[in-house]
């Protein structure tokens, strides 16, 4: 059974302190059901590179987890998952923005589930795609 039903607010801020990774980079989950999870990423310059850009890995660290919820909301009651393989194109620098994200599953199988999440900055312009496959680990 899988859920089928947003997540009251109060239950998405405690599904990120689960993951205390999501927490020290500072993401927010703003939205989840089965079908679409969003997210925002707080602009932290401890996430950036030089010159004040925001680090890929903290994108990465980003779509990962929010493809994981995604992910997390279509398994059977009892599954848990864990990320197989995830691909990144990486299409503009962040500077001075955060982040949101955008993730949606595109196949929601008994074994893996593939997601993809979207990140755009502030100013809605998409700053990385990931694709990413999830494996659907049953109880224990």
């Amino acid at each position: 059974m899988c859920v089928h039903m947003s997540l009251p607010t109060d239950n998405l801020a405690q599904l990120v302190a689960t993951m205390p990774f999501a927490t020290k980079l500072g993401i927010a989950i703003t939205e989840a059901s089965p079908a679409e999870v969003r997210a925002k990423l707080a602009w932290d310059d401890q996430n950036c590179t030089l010159g004040g850009i925001l680090h890929g890995g903290a994108l990465m660290g980003f779509a990962d987890t929010v493809g994981a919820v995604c992910a997390f909301l279509n398994l059977p009651e009892g599954a848990s998952t864990a990320t197989l393989e995830s691909k990144t194109n990486l299409f503009r620098a962040v500077k001075n923005s955060a982040v949101l994200a955008v993730s949606k599953p595109l196949h929601v199988g008994k074994t893996t589930i593939v997601t993809q999440t979207d990140l755009f900055d502030e100013q809605e312009r998409r700053v990385a795609q990931v694709t990413q496959t999830q494996a659907v680990l049953p109880p224990r």
